[in-house]
């Protein structure tokens, strides 16, 4: 999948007072990368195996998935956390698909915009919500600066 840019000063909350979001210190580089990861674990993300490493605001992951919605999923919960600005996907998929596309939300976008913009149908909003599930828990809910992964139709 290759690198993914993000804000980096938008986000969930994941990274705590033992943890900073900001200007991150080498020793809080393990603590932040297992943040990381028990926010993919929250999630239920699939995945065989998976590595979390922090280098400032950028993340690498690495390991195995079985499909390429799951790398995509995990590279974007990680990726829309406040003080990430690139994630670099290496993850491995067991059975490969063609990838999405993602869309950077911007003031005033609704889901349903969006499925407008691409898929010129604004009633195909529910693919836009499920394809970004459990990131997503509310059609109405999403951020300027948030990325969303937007399939193909199929």
């Amino acid at each position: 999948m290759g690198l993914i840019s993000f804000i980096k000063g938008v986000g969930e909350k994941v990274f705590g007072k033992d943890t900073p979001a900001a200007a991150p210190t080498p020793e809080a580089e393990p603590l932040r990368a297992s943040a990381l990861l028990a926010h993919v674990k929250s999630l239920g993300l699939a995945y065989n195996n998976l590595t979390v490493r922090t280098s400032g605001d950028t993340v690498t992951l690495d390991g195995e998935v079985a499909k390429q919605e799951d790398a995509e999923k995990i590279a974007l919960a990680v990726g829309n956390v406040e003080g990430v600005e690139v994630v670099d996907n290496r993850l491995k998929v067991a059975t490969p698909e063609p990838e999405a596309t993602y869309h950077t939300v911007v003031k005033g976008d609704t889901l349903s915009k969006i499925a407008q913009t691409v898929y010129g149908d604004m009633m195909k909003y529910p693919i836009i919500f499920e394809a970004n599930k459990p990131m997503l828990k509310d059609p109405d809910l999403i951020y300027p600066g948030q990325v969303l992964r937007i399939p193909g139709l199929k």
